[in-house]
């Protein structure tokens, strides 16, 4: 089998060098960038058979990098996106744009191994942000069992935080906002449902939005 190319992105040289040590070990070719500006330089050149892309960095973040990559037809390859800061919308974004994974740091060594070689033998996702807003504001059934897929590997109170951001924020939307009809779906008093909401910081929609807030 040929060697699988791998190019990571983060602007901490730590976490470049111990990436790419541990990927190096496991058979992988490693490509480094310090930053969106020399990772663009490289897809212009290469293609790479998967890309590590850290978020939070100082020129251009990485969301915005993964969006330019697709406007301009170069998502041809997998991305995982990587965050020390991540939420469940962080990730829940990323995965609408096009990206294959999202790994929180500090990164545990068995996910970080396992999330590449699923991301490179699975290849580009369907779902990405070349899709109309109004399909993509329709968070369908396969989006969403990806999307819940994310928390189980947290520490079972987080993964419970998560879940409930992401099923309260579904039927938000779902519903178009209709706080009655989520009270009575999820089987809670409409108070309750208030408090729930406020607690994970979801804003309830404005009268004939179908934007989550």
């Amino acid at each position: 089998m040929a060697t699988k190319n791998i190019l990571v992105v983060d602007d901490e040289v730590g976490i470049r060098e111990l990436l790419s040590e541990i990927l190096f070990d496991e058979g992988y070719r490693i490509h480094l960038a310090e930053n969106a500006t020399q990772a663009r330089h490289f897809r212009e050149q290469h293609v790479p058979d998967l890309v590590l892309l850290d978020i939070w960095m100082p020129d251009t973040d990485g969301l915005t990098l993964l969006k330019e990559w697709v406007e301009r037809d170069q998502l041809t390859m997998p991305v995982i996106m990587m965050s020390g800061h991540g939420t469940i919308e962080t990730a829940m974004e990323a995965m609408r744009i096009g990206a294959s994974d999202f790994l929180e740091k500090p990164i545990a060594l068995q996910k970080l191994l396992a999330s590449v070689e699923k991301a490179i033998q699975h290849g580009v996702p369907a779902i990405g942000s070349h899709k109309p807003q109004e399909s993509r504001s329709k968070i369908s059934d396969s989006e969403v069992r990806t999307q819940m897929s994310l928390p189980l590997d947290l520490p079972l109170r987080e993964a419970r935080e998560h879940f409930d951001s992401l099923y309260f924020n579904y039927q938000m939307q779902k519903e178009n906002g209709n706080i009655s009809r989520i009270a009575e779906k999820a089987g809670i008093e409409r108070t309750h449902l208030y408090r729930k909401l406020k607690q994970l910081g979801i804003k309830p929609l404005k009268k004939g939005s179908s934007d989550i807030q």
